[in-house]
């Protein structure tokens, strides 16, 4: 049965991210994407892999995410150094990767770096995305959020 949403739309065709997988990088460091993720990511078949802004790990996006979020840094204006700072630090950053018949991504050794991937990685869905992290680091995250911290997440976003 396909869920909805409000609108009546599947969250397939909204490409929603949801759950959580646990994986292992394969000898050449690569990542299997789950394959209900790559049907929602759909054409053109890359997804952008990007560094975490405020913790260590890496945020994909599929293309029609990456250009509503891009949209911003379109419209900033030559002289907004900040704003400027952070699309020139992000896009060196960043990568833009495909994946192979398998459905496997080849993360940059610099990024899996950053975000302290060594041989598994948890894929958590973010909903517009998903983010990949050490398993330690994300099981830390985890139950640092109790349902406390969650419902004051939840007000703060007004979700």
């Amino acid at each position: 049965m396909e869920s909805s949403d409000i609108n009546g739309m599947s969250s397939e065709a909204n490409g929603v991210f949801v759950s959580s997988y646990l994986h292992s990088l394969d000898t050449k460091k690569r990542l299997t994407i789950p394959s209900d993720w790559r049907e929602l990511a759909g054409v053109p078949k890359r997804l952008f892999v990007l560094p975490g802004v405020n913790v260590k790990c890496l945020c994909v996006y599929p293309a029609r995410e990456m250009t509503r979020r891009m949209e911003r840094l379109r419209n900033l204006s030559i002289a907004d150094e900040k704003g400027r700072q952070l699309a020139r630090t992000l896009a060196s950053r960043s990568d833009l990767v495909p994946w192979d018949s398998q459905g496997r991504i080849r993360i940059k050794d610099d990024l899996l770096a950053f975000a302290g991937i060594t041989s598994q990685a948890m894929l958590v869905g973010t909903f517009d995305g998903f983010e990949v992290w050490d398993p330690e680091r994300w099981q830390q995250l985890a139950q640092a959020m109790d349902q406390d911290g969650l419902g004051e997440a939840a007000r703060y976003v007004g979700f």
